[in-house]
């Protein structure tokens, strides 16, 4: 099992913690990272481009000149898709780009990018993280002490405000919950933070998941 050290909030190492080798030592798959990627990106799309047909364009009721004899080209509506101004053809409707790959896909995923993240050394473990109000110096403060540059998502095992409204207005600073992180989450930023307490509910919840 993979052994991690355990720093406070004054960036100063209080132990060790071993991890799940399911989780964190697992294959990393990158084909795998980029289709699970590339689905919640797909997620996020809003799916609201929209062009009108020529049965929805206004106009083009009569047609704009007769048939013969005028020596230009036959037409009967000014709403053709060839005229400027016409209908689009095979244009972009409103519709949802959501898909789901398979719920083993998308854990075997995660797994990847905490274990390329740990590999790395860009897996941080805190023993605790609690907040008495919320206080934007205090997380800056922690940051700094753990000397960490750069993107950083911060981990708590569940919800907590104080740690919430703390983080938000720190650039490049993120906070989540353990059991609703996802793969994007871990790998657009730089540092993983986790509290103790966060790496248990982590465990925890994939331990649910196994087949009996």
């Amino acid at each position: 099992m993979p052994t991690v050290e355990v720093y406070n909030v004054k960036g100063e190492q209080v132990g060790e913690i071993e991890l799940s080798a399911d989780i964190f030592a697992a294959e990393v798959n990158e084909s795998l990272l980029f289709d699970v990627s590339q689905m919640l990106l797909a997620a996020r799309r809003r799916g609201t481009a929209s062009t009108k047909n020529r049965s929805e364009v206004q106009g083009g009721g009569r047609k704009p000149w007769r048939q013969k004899g005028t020596g230009r080209a036959r037409h009967g509506s000014i709403r053709s898709p060839i005229w400027t101004g016409g209908g689009i053809v095979f244009g972009p409707k409103p519709r949802h780009y959501r898909y789901l790959l398979p719920k083993k896909a998308r854990r075997a995923a995660l797994c990847s990018a905490l274990t390329s993240k740990l590999s790395s050394r860009k897996l941080i473990v805190l023993d605790a993280l609690t907040l008495a109000e919320p206080k934007t110096r205090e997380i800056t403060s922690l940051l700094n002490n753990l000397n960490i540059k750069g993107t950083v998502l911060l981990v708590t095992a569940g919800p907590d405000m104080n740690i919430f409204k703390s983080g938000r207005n720190i650039p490049g600073a993120t906070t989540a919950i353990a059991e609703k992180i996802n793969v994007l989450d871990v790998l657009n930023h730089e540092t993983i933070v986790l509290t103790r307490d966060a790496v248990a509910r982590i465990e925890e919840v994939f331990a649910n998941e196994k087949p009996a």
